[in-house]
């Protein structure tokens, strides 16, 4: 690493064993456990049984040294979980006392970074997944996350930071990392610059992102990071934990344009103040040849580097089998040049591979999703979260079952977005079907319940946060995506031409389950 020598980290660690082994003891409560191990990337699970940790992987890049690292340790501890993150990373579950600390200590030596995974610092930046090889994109923006990521790590023991601070980049108008609503987005535009988005965030009182600056030469991003961070030391309300985030400032600076003039104040101190911040990180293309095997499938992909192929990996619920990932890393070693990159919707593309290759990874990977439905997107869930309110993974394992066995086609139903509680790490706000956890009296017992939401849209130009249409239990959730599902099918259309045709269809449908 250029920025930071990760060796600063290391005399943490003694810290975190001690006091991990006090928590199993029963010496140290569950609040004062989490408030310290979040520094470190690890939370106790729900009922206070094991521990999970949040692996960084820099711009989603798991590379082929990081997938070996990964494979060996849940190898080694016999790692039962393995889930991709909607930001990026991969958490290893069902840890024990010692699995925890061993692995972060063994992981910094590898160099994977965990701490800051949790708590109030800087987490894992976030890009594009297919930033690089994607054929449509404007540019590469990969580079530019990488030396974002580095950045950013030396502000993991800075003083007042917001709760969380979020980091994207998007290499196109899909914009698949929210970069226009992020704490701090850069959204990359066909003349090779950013446009810079600021103070945005999912969750509660979500906001999108102002525009703080247009056309910024890729070379400056860090004097606007380094902005943020002045930004919120001067205007953030880090005394309470509840509006700790950066978007709570546009409303207490008086609207968007104020925070922008605020934003581009600090913007100017940090050019004025001489410091260097310019960078010129590495750009080589991809220089791997195809080997003159064509291949042609629904979960791979052309890239735009002639020859090489790109395999779609959606375990359901971005839980991956411990021994297929395994078995994923060990082929990865043979093939130069291939990675595995993460993607918010908890996808997994394994890039820059021949044709050959290609063919191997598939037959690796038939656990994937097989429809559009199938690579829904959803939180880890409560079972394990000590803040979830509800299972989203048993919720989305069900949905899936019903729809499977009810036979409804392919784009009949979209991606679901499901979240256990109000934080929106299943990004239900931005689904054009969202789940959001939470409970309903009935016959005065609460029951298991989730609130919808429709019409989310996370594409650049086009964004729209879910509007909530009530509250369905969670039993009857997935007989309405089977009852929405058959709809659509018997129209002929695929979803989204159905709910245009229909634009109060999925209401009226809902209208029946809701509680």
């Amino acid at each position: 690493m250029n920025q930071i020598d990760l060796e600063v980290f290391k005399p943490d660690f003694s810290e975190f064993k001690e006091k991990t082994r006090a928590f199993y003891a029963g010496e140290m409560d569950k609040g004062a456990y989490k408030s310290f191990s979040g520094y470190f990337g690890s939370y106790a699970q729900r009922g206070g049984q094991a521990n999970m940790l949040r692996l960084r992987m820099p711009a989603g890049v798991v590379t082929r040294e990081r997938m070996k690292f990964t494979a060996d340790m849940a190898r080694k501890y016999k790692v039962p979980r393995i889930h991709f993150t909607t930001c990026q990373t991969i958490q290893l579950h069902d840890l024990g006392p010692d699995a925890a600390g061993n692995i972060m200590e063994a992981a910094l030596e590898a160099g994977i970074v965990t701490l800051g995974g949790g708590g109030d610092y800087p987490r894992n930046v976030m890009c594009s997944p297919l930033s690089g090889v994607e054929k449509d994109e404007f540019f590469d923006v990969l580079p530019w996350a990488l030396a974002a990521g580095e950045y950013l790590l030396t502000f993991i023991k800075a003083e007042k930071m917001p709760r969380k601070l979020k980091v994207g980049f998007s290499n196109s108008l899909a914009n698949k990392t929210h970069a226009t609503f992020r704490d701090l987005g850069f959204t990359a535009r066909p003349d090779g610059r950013f446009d810079v988005y600021s103070a945005g965030g999912l969750g509660n009182q979500p906001k999108f992102g102002v525009k703080v600056a247009e056309a910024v030469e890729p070379e400056k991003i860090l004097f606007y990071i380094k902005a943020m961070w002045l930004t919120f030391r001067a205007y953030g309300n880090y005394q309470n934990r509840g509006r700790a985030r950066t978007r709570y400032m546009q409303d207490a600076l008086g609207g968007p344009e104020a925070y922008r003039k605020a934003f581009l104040e600090k913007l100017e101190e940090v050019f004025a103040s001489g410091e260097d911040l310019e960078i010129h990180p590495d750009c080589t293309p991809v220089r791997k040849n195809g080997d003159g095997t064509e291949i042609s499938h629904s979960r791979v992909l052309s890239q735009k580097q002639s020859g090489l192929y790109t395999v779609v990996w959606h375990p359901i619920g971005g839980l991956a089998d411990p021994d297929m990932f395994c078995a994923v890393s060990d082929a990865l070693a043979s093939m130069p040049e291939a990675q595995l990159r993460l993607a918010p919707d908890e996808t997994a593309y394994i890039v820059n591979l021949t044709g050959s290759e290609a063919k191997k990874l598939l037959e690796l990977t038939d656990d994937s999703a097989k429809t559009l439905f199938e690579s829904s997107v959803s939180c880890i869930g409560a079972s394990t979260c000590q803040q979830g309110i509800r299972d989203s993974q048993v919720l989305l394992s069900a949905c899936v079952e019903a729809v499977r066995s009810a036979r409804i086609p392919d784009k009949a139903l979209p991606r679901i977005h499901i979240s256990g509680c109000p934080s929106s790490c299943g990004t239900h706000q931005i689904g054009a079907i969202g789940f959001r956890g939470g409970a309903k009296k009935v016959d005065g017992v609460m029951q298991p319940a989730f609130s919808l939401y429709v019409n989310g849209n996370d594409r650049q130009g086009s964004e729209a946060m879910g509007r909530e249409v009530g509250v369905m239990l969670q039993s009857a959730i997935p007989d309405f995506l089977v009852k929405l599902g058959t709809a659509v099918a018997e129209s002929g259309m695929d979803f989204q031409a159905w709910k245009e045709a229909r634009p109060q269809g999925i209401d009226e449908i809902a209208a029946d389950f809701l509680a």
